[in-house]
Order: structure tokens, then C-alpha cells, then sequence
């Protein structure tokens, strides 16, 4: 199977190299790797354009200048920039990847990937699981419903990835293809045997309070229901800070809600995200906790 890869990147000069090291020494590579340089200020298109030099099947674009950034929406922006320019080139592929430029994993990361694409027709999208650290010596696995590929490394296949009419350019992007995938009969997961570092904390950019904001405003625009948005909100009050986490997803929720913002899912969508939630209430749907260190 061929896979095409895409890779929208700004400023990530402190941990692109090791996507690219990780990427130059896979077992299977992929017909092309596509990175698109969203306006970086530092030395990221510097170092990605060495490796395109030294590496053929990388290809390097670059977004144009002067458009608005917002969480979720400007990288799939620059993943669609990207995905344009693999059907300007004429690219076949059979898996497409949605990559980010601050991850690292093993030489056989997509060949294992690959293979569970092969003996299993249903599977729509994967991914591994995916591992932060603070200091760079401790590292502890992000929990995930069992049902999640991570939004850094996703793996989609062609037919799913046309069912689902590609990524929406929004928030919760990473939540919204599965949904619509898994009510178009495909299955979604992650491997917990497949790891990748994830160099760079979710929400380092913004901060903790915003990145909580943001994952409330994600909960209302993909057709959560309200009463396990309401445990989640309760689970997050032991967070750190104390309180201002949750407090800032409940807002994040209800701002959204009073805006008469239009969800980005129809209604039969939002009802099996529902079912999902709810399975995760009565324990059929686990969130993975185990192994949670490397």
C-alpha cells in the first residue's frame, strides 16, 4: 500500500529534525512526503529544505503569505495547501497521513501501521499512541478513548478519506473525521503497541487555560451531549490550576452554545457520538491508562 504524507509545520525548528530523522529512516517510506511551511520566523524551512535536497520523495511548499491563523483551522488550511499540491503532482496512494513535524518513532512506525491497514478492510483511520514529557527524561503516554487516532499522526485510507469529504477546517478536526467515518461503518482506533514521542506539549502555544476553552468549544461544535460534558468538567477540577481548567472548558461550551454557532456534524452524526459517550459511561468504552510510561 501507498502512503502519502502531510506535514503542515511553522517554527518548529528545535524539533522538526527529528520528524525528519524518524521519517528519512522508515523501513517502508512513503510515495511522498509533502511538508507545507505555514510562515515559520525561525530556522524550520531552512532545515526542511536541506533534507528535500538530500531526500527525493520530500517536497517542500510553502502557504501563502497574509492569512488569519486560528487553532485547528490554519493547520488544515496548510494540510489542504498540501493535499492540493499531491494532486497537482499526480499522487496515487491508498493511505493518506496528516503528520506533525514535533514527533519522533521508531524505523518501522508505518510498516506496522500499514499492515493492520492490510489485514483489515474495515479500518478506516489509525494511528499509534502518543507519549509528553516535561523534562525529557520521564515520558507518560496520553490516555485516549479506544476508538481515537491521534490527531499529530493520523493515517486515513483513500476510500474513507473520500466518504468523509477529507478534514473540516475547524477546531475538533481530529474529532469530526472520525465521527463521520464510524457512522459510515468504518472502524477508528489507535495501537498501543506502535509509540511516538510527542516533543512538544498539547496547548504549549497557548497555555493551559485557553487549550481547556478550546477543548470545551471542540465538545459543543462535534454534538456532545451535555451530561458527560458535565463529568468531564467535574473531572477537570483536580487539574492544575486547580479550578481555572475547568471552569474555562465550561465556559469554552457555553460560549459556543449562547453564539448559535452551527455544529460540525449533521444530526445523525452528533446521535452516534452520543452512543459512543454513553458506552464510555457504562464502562464498554475505556479510556487506555495502561502501560502510561517509556
Amino acid at each position: 500500500m501507498n502512503y502519502l504524507v502531510i506535514s503542515p509545520v511553522k517554527d518548529e525548528e528545535r524539533h522538526v529534525e527529528k520528524t525528519l530523522r524518524s521519517m528519512v529512516g522508515q523501513s517502508v517510506k512513503p510515495i511522498r512526503w509533502i511538508i507545507v511551511e505555514d510562515g515559520s520566523t525561525d530556522g524550520t524551512l531552512g532545515i526542511i529544505e536541506r533534507y528535500a535536497r538530500e531526500h527525493p520523495f520530500i517536497h517542500v511548499v510553502r502557504t501563502p503569505p497574509g492569512q488569519a491563523r486560528q487553532p485547528g483551522a490554519a493547520v488544515i488550511r496548510a494540510f489542504n495547501c498540501g493535499f492540493e499540491e499531491a494532486k497537482r503532482l499526480g499522487v496515487a496512494y491508498d493511505l493518506i497521513v496528516k503528520l506533525d513535524c514535533d514527533l519522533s518513532f521508531d524505523p518501522d512506525y508505518f510498516e506496522q501501521l500499514i499492515a493492520r491497514f492490510k489485514s483489515d478492510n474495515g479500518l478506516g483511520i489509525a494511528s499509534g499512541i502518543y507519549f509528553e514529557t516535561a523534562n525529557e527524561e520521564a515520558w507518560h503516554e496520553i490516555p485516549m478513548p479506544s476508538y481515537h487516532a491521534a490527531g499529530a499522526s493520523k493515517v486515513i485510507r483513500a476510500e474513507c478519506w473520500r466518504e468523509i469529504d477529507g478534514f473540516v477546517a475547524s477546531r475538533g478536526w481530529d474529532t469530526v473525521d472520525e465521527i463521520r467515518a464510524m457512522s459510515r461503518g468504518w472502524r477508528t482506533t489507535h495501537f498501543p503497541e506502535l509509540h511516538m514521542k510527542h516533543w512538544k506539549k498539547e496547548g504549549a502555544g497557548i497555555g493551559v487555560v485557553r487549550t481547556s476553552a478550546m477543548h470545551g468549544e471542540i465538545y459543543y461544535l462535534t454534538g456532545g451531549g451535555i451530561l458527560f460534558f458535565a463529568l468531564k468538567v467535574i473531572h477537570r477540577l483536580k487539574a492544575r490550576p486547580v479550578g481555572l481548567g475547568a471552569a474555562a472548558m465550561a465556559w469554552g461550551y457555553v460560549r459556543a452554545l449562547l453564539s448559535g454557532r452551527e455544529r460540525l456534524v449533521t444530526r445523525n452524526e452528533a446521535q452516534h457520538y452520543r452512543a459512543l459517550l454513553n458506552q464510555r459511561l457504562t464502562g464498554r468504552l475505556t479510556l487506555r491508562k495502561e502501560g502510561n510510561q517509556i
